[in-house]
């Protein structure tokens, strides 16, 4: 019989989830099938239950539900409860367990990308204070990393997401203005930009000058569509390594997908697939 997987959301037609997911499950012979299924706010605790009802094996979650989940679920991983936010939800046991992959397949991808000696040694800055910055923060520290800081428009809310982490005892981070980020950028090893400045429409937007970003510096940006953002754009004419969102998105479908079936998946041709849709 065909397992049946998805990822629910508000909008939902534009996920690439289905395309990589339906591939995946076919390239390892798994009888299953990934939907999309568009759920509004008000419908996600009737959503939820309906899923289980009907035995859908696993799901991601996007916008607006990674928060509102979890009241909705039977487990919550440490590391997402830690973060606040579910992305990849598994049927075990007749129990809906959730995850949260986004801040791992972030790291696998900045790892791979990086791939020296004692990376977690390096200073990083994170600029943005949101659902996406908290899922990378987490994850960073939960990975040893001890050199974390953070930059955002509101420096209380890089504040409070830094308060709220058990983790925070092994990485003193120190917040900033996006102002005064500008004048400390030389010191950092690696910039990763998680707020929506420079997606479409703001495409000529970047939330920082990137004037005193030393050369070689690993920038990246977690938007994938624009390819290459202003942000990025900038970072290449200093001379740095730039990278988009694809790895991470890549690689939180390839932790889902690993969480429903034990298997990893191929995330090469995942990679091949995203970029040929997006036109690259």
């Amino acid at each position: 019989m065909e397992k049946v997987y998805g990822v629910i959301g508000n909008p939902i037609s534009h996920s690439l989830s289905p395309l990589i997911h339906n591939h995946c499950f076919a390239n390892e012979n798994i009888v299953a099938a990934y939907h999309a299924f568009l759920v509004k706010k008000e419908n996600l605790s009737l959503a939820v239950r309906g899923m289980k009802a009907i035995g859908i094996h696993g799901f991601n979650v996007t916008i607006p539900h990674k928060e509102a989940i979890i009241p909705y679920l039977d487990k919550v991983d440490p590391l997402a409860k830690e973060i606040g936010a579910v992305n990849t939800v598994v049927l075990r046991n007749d129990s809906y367990i959730g995850y949260n992959t986004d801040g791992i397949g972030f790291v696998r991808g900045l790892k791979e990308a990086i791939q020296k000696e004692k990376v977690e040694q390096k200073k990083v800055l994170i600029i943005g204070a949101g659902g996406a910055a908290r899922a990378i923060y987490y994850s960073l520290l939960a990975e040893g990393f001890t050199n974390v800081d953070l930059a955002n428009r509101s420096v209380e809310r890089a504040r409070q997401l830094i308060s709220g982490s058990t983790y925070a005892s092994r990485n003193f981070s120190n917040t900033y203005s996006l102002a005064e980020a500008e004048e400390n950028l030389e010191q950092y090893d690696i910039l990763i930009q998680t707020t929506s400045v420079g997606m479409s429409p703001r495409t000529e937007e970047s939330p920082l000058t990137l004037e005193k970003v030393k050369k070689y510096t690993y920038v990246f940006d977690i938007i994938y569509n624009p390819f290459e953002t202003k942000f990025l754009t900038l970072a290449k004419e200093k001379g740095c390594h730039i990278y988009n969102g694809i790895d991470m998105f890549v690689y939180q479908g390839a932790y889902a997908f690993q969480l429903w079936t034990g298997i990893w998946p191929d995330t090469e041709v995942m990679k091949k697939l995203v970029i040929n849709r997006l036109g690259g």
